[in-house]
């Protein structure tokens, strides 16, 4: 059964995505960043899903259950479209955007092969461990390409202040996610309420501090190099 904290993050959630929207709309950006506009818009929409998915089946049903974890898995793969405009950012002085945009398209279709060969093979068989599995693996490969996003980011010395908050806000949303998962299946005893809360704290830190960088962050703020170096460590 939910309780009152539950309630709040439900809630907080969309608002704080909502709210993230916005600013990428006052602050004219919304096409300069449309794979952040992109998510933040069907994360939210997706939340009013899931009470309408618990108003008709209730919160212990199998649909709930599938529908929360199939609509993460939605989720992550938004963001790596959000990753990647990230990395398109990063090496534009480089004019690698078309190698980075064809290795965008390489790797979807590679994922949308290996995603179909894997549904086609347990398609007799679903069973809720894949579900939960399918979600974990995407937040994992989620931390990995986000921590070699920010390696490139010291390695060229980047200094976009916006950037780097950015990038900074989505590899602390993968980080926890991902350990939260990966604490449930080697320590199950460790179930509880801080691990319960995990996702939902995450899912709403990274909409609030993506519009704190929009709203506070100038485009052309620059951080000098011993500052990034010092965020790194």
């Amino acid at each position: 059964m939910l309780g009152p904290l539950d309630y709040l993050l439900w809630f907080a959630g969309p608002i704080a995505m909502l709210v993230g929207l916005v600013c990428l709309i006052a602050r004219h950006q919304l096409l300069k960043y449309l794979a952040i506009a992109s998510y933040l818009f069907t994360a939210s929409l997706a939340t009013f899903g899931q009470y309408l998915v618990i108003h008709h089946y209730g919160l212990t049903s199998h649909q709930y259950f599938y529908y929360y974890y199939y609509s993460e898995s939605l989720f992550t793969i938004l963001l790596f479209f959000v990753v990647i405009q990230f990395y398109q950012e990063l090496f534009v002085e480089m004019k690698a955007a078309t190698y980075i945009r064809r290795g965008a398209v390489c790797l979807l279709a590679a994922t949308a092969g290996f995603s179909y060969l894997v549904v086609h093979a347990n398609r007799d068989h679903l069973t809720s461990r894949f579900v939960v599995e399918l979600g974990q693996n995407l937040y994992f490969l989620g931390v990995v390409l986000t921590y070699l996003l920010w390696f490139s980011i010291l390695k060229l010395h980047e200094s976009r202040t916006r950037l780097v908050q950015l990038v900074l806000a989505l590899g602390v949303y993968f980080s926890a996610t991902a350990a939260a998962y990966a604490l449930r299946n080697l320590f199950p005893s460790l179930q509880g309420p801080v691990l319960h809360w995990i996702p939902p704290l995450a899912s709403v830190w990274l909409p609030i501090a993506w519009a704190f960088t929009f709203l506070k962050i100038p485009d052309e703020a620059r951080l000098v190099t011993g500052r990034l170096l010092a965020r790194a460590r």
